[in-house]
């Protein structure tokens, strides 16, 4: 009798040594590390190389993975030219297409060694932040803003993004963010992206493949929905507290609670839900965080549910001033080093993923029935 389990839930698919979540205790780690730990001391290029390492870097490992990040960033022209006429796109389907155009112009495409795939996926990092910069940019009629390469990689992205070098809490907030979004273990995008590596298909297809999985509203998105629930409250709590108990009674989910694997408070929000209060603050939208908190306590007084990584990552993310749409590529951006690192893993020790299906059709042996008598 084969083992089957509903969406795959329970079913372990591979072994693997970087990421470990224990849901009933609310643990969330990379190669060991808690994530409270990382998200306090941590730096984001600190956590990529973590997750493609196994280790935390040495300072002068440190200085060269920014130094190889900061000399990707530029991306090819011909992207940019699809980026400038691809204004009215959606950001996650520009997105996808760009990323995945970036094989064209790459004279390692095809070179897949572990030098070369490790070479790869530092582009990755680099250039897919850059699309999504570059993209906003030019969608909204502005010039495009080189990299600063005095800059780390979440000030950078703001400042790429925004025209405005962000202030000390704003990069910080950004840094960690990342940090709480780069991996998590066999979510569906990143196994979508080890099944396609499982192939020994090159590193740019499964991170296309990872990234048309994060697109779909079961995997990302959920932040957009919240903030547009906030904000159609006018940000009022009372208002928001009315809203959603009218979507609990009609049985309506209401987005940015549960989880599939967590029975308790998912870790990264406990940070995010911080952030969210201190950046509502600086920036006068602490009615926005005001509002989340009277929510989540409906929520959870009614239901029983937590809030999860997206909830507060919803008004801290707009509260750096980061368009609505890009929330979700947001989540790619950071997610990169997550996949690239699976990715990499699935290669060193690869086999081809091909699971079965238990089958539930008619018997065998059924007869055939000519057309003309059907």
């Amino acid at each position: 009798m084969a083992v089957t389990g509903a969406g795959l839930e329970g079913i372990i698919a591979a072994e693997s040594e970087i990421c470990y979540i224990d849901g009933d205790a609310g643990i969330l780690s990379y190669h060991g590390y808690n994530i409270h730990t990382l998200a306090e001391h941590a730096t984001f290029e600190e956590v990529i190389y973590l997750l493609w390492n196994g280790k935390l870097p040495t300072q002068s490992e440190l200085d060269a993975l920014k130094k190889e990040l900061v000399a990707h960033r530029e991306i090819p022209k011909e992207v940019v030219d699809f980026l400038r006429l691809a204004g009215k796109g959606s950001p996650m389907d520009v997105l996808r297409t760009a990323v995945s155009m970036l094989s064209l112009y790459d004279p390692q495409a095809k070179d897949m060694s572990p030098e070369a795939n490790y070479t790869k996926a530092h582009k990755l990092m680099s250039q897919t932040a850059t699309i999504v910069t570059t993209f906003d940019r030019l969608r909204n009629g502005k010039e495009v803003i080189p990299g600063d390469p005095n800059l780390g990689y979440a000030a950078n992205f703001l400042y790429t993004l925004t025209g405005t070098r962000p202030n000390a809490i704003s990069e910080r907030t950004f840094d960690v963010a990342l940090t709480l979004h780069a991996d998590h273990e066999f979510n569906a995008s990143t196994f979508a992206g080890r099944v396609t590596a499982a192939t020994l298909s090159d590193i740019y297809s499964s991170v296309t493949s990872a990234i048309g999985a994060l697109k779909g509203p079961l995997h990302g998105g959920a932040n957009e929905e919240v903030i547009r629930m906030l904000l159609a409250a006018g940000g009022e709590s009372d208002t928001a507290v009315e809203m959603a108990r009218q979507k609990l009674s009609t049985k309506i989910k209401i987005p940015g609670f549960g989880h599939r694997v967590y029975r308790t408070e998912d870790p990264r929000a406990t940070h995010l839900r911080k952030f969210s209060q201190e950046l509502g603050k600086a920036t006068g939208h602490e009615n926005l965080y005001n509002a989340s908190m009277s929510v989540e306590q409906l929520v959870h007084d009614s239901k029983g549910l937590n809030a999860n990584v997206d909830f507060y990552s919803a008004s801290t993310y707009y509260s750096l001033g980061i368009p609505i749409d890009l929330f979700t590529p947001i989540f790619a951006v950071s997610r990169m080093s997550g996949w690239t690192a699976h990715i990499l893993e699935q290669y060193r020790n690869n086999r081809l993923i091909r699971p079965r299906a238990d089958y539930k059709g008619p018997e065998d042996g059924r007869s055939w029935i000519p057309i003309e008598k059907r």
